[in-house]
């Protein structure tokens, strides 16, 4: 392929300059859906603007931020040729682990990286973004696609994102705030969310030689269908928690499961206690250490072993805490307390797989 002067062009080299074009005019209605008032402009500039005056709402405002990516959850989704989740999963990486701290996210921009530009599929992932971001009550700002041929394969891609967030400086949330007696209230995944897939692949699709098509009964659906179910984004409840109730710490359990994450809230004299028959595992995770011959130490530090985020609330605010969370739709339970120890998490007793 050459230009209009018969020499090599940019296309023939692989990118497609139109295509990307077009991609972002098939995503301009998907990322108007998620404005807030603050944003300033639309798409197509080079940086994305926030009116940052809105701030002085707060009395002494800390800016939070957070970048993540999906993981090889994005190998699924390109095997199965479904695309318009992963964006739900990038977004809830992100405003999540926001909200940890009591921050609201306020503004998110994202990078998509590709071996071609197919602009119907770039749109239905930027569509799942537009999703996650309406869910976490951040705006969509801007982003990038990057056509990388002769690099990365043509259906192949990768995801990252970046987020921002403002709290109050004496209402930041953490390990100072944790105290003895606290409860621990989990709430509920909607299953894998977007951790462990390299094991998940290992298992199932490369050892037992599971298709993704292939109907699962414990699913009552596909497994590529199970294992594209979106992260659930949980930053609008948690920070209605935040209002409502005394909320000390929250934990969002991602890479390293609970024994992993949990002692990032804890300080160094106290341990968490949990009970693990306290609420409901997802199939999957059985499925997944049955076929496998996992180890439960194993599977408790890929997974999230059906509990997506973690509160720790004042002993005395905890069935309230449970019912905010219920109220939005979520399955929670108090699940355990703090207790004096040297920082760890304890799990006692034996999962209730649904």
């Amino acid at each position: 392929m050459t230009d209009a002067t018969g020499g090599i062009s940019y296309a023939s080299a692989g990118v497609d300059i139109d295509g990307a074009d077009h991609a972002v005019e098939l995503m301009r209605a998907a990322v108007d859906s998620t404005r807030r008032p603050e944003v300033v402009g639309s798409i197509g500039g080079f940086s994305g603007l926030f009116d940052v005056s809105a701030l002085t709402r707060w009395r002494r405002p800390l800016l939070a931020t957070s970048t993540d990516g999906v993981g090889t959850k994005l190998v699924i989704a390109q095997r199965f040729d479904k695309h318009d989740t992963v964006g739900v999963d990038l977004v809830a990486m992100v405003a999540d682990d926001l909200v940890v701290c009591g921050a609201e996210p306020l503004f998110l921009t994202d990078y998509i990286a590709c071996g071609k530009v197919v602009p119907t599929r770039i749109a239905s992932i930027v569509a799942g973004v537009a999703k996650g971001c309406v869910a976490a009550g951040c705006a969509l700002v801007g982003g990038e696609i990057a056509e990388h041929p002769g690099v990365m394969p043509p259906d192949d891609y990768d995801l990252a994102a970046a987020a921002t967030g403002a709290v109050e400086a004496d209402q930041v949330l953490g390990r100072d705030k944790v105290t003895a007696g606290d409860a621990i209230v989990v709430i509920g995944s909607s299953g894998i969310h977007s951790n462990g897939y390299s094991l998940v692949r290992k298992v199932l699709l490369e050892l037992a030689g599971w298709q993704l098509s292939r109907h699962v009964d414990e699913f009552g659906r596909s497994l590529g269908e199970e294992l594209l179910e979106p992260t659930i984004v949980y930053a609008k409840a948690c920070l209605d928690l935040v209002a409502r109730v005394g909320v000390h710490a929250f934990v969002h359990v991602t890479g390293g499961g609970i024994p992993g994450n949990v002692p990032r809230v804890l300080p160094a004299d106290l341990d968490a206690v949990l009970d693990r028959s306290a609420w409901t595992v997802p199939p999957v995770f059985e499925i997944v250490r049955t076929v496998g011959g996992v180890a439960l130490q194993e599977m408790e530090r890929a997974f999230n072993m059906g509990a997506g985020m973690i509160a720790v609330v004042a002993a005395a605010d905890a069935d309230a805490a449970v019912r905010v969370l219920t109220g939005h739709g979520l399955r929670a339970s108090v699940a355990g307390h703090v207790e004096p120890g040297t920082g760890t998490v304890r799990l006692n007793g034996a999962y209730l797989v649904a």
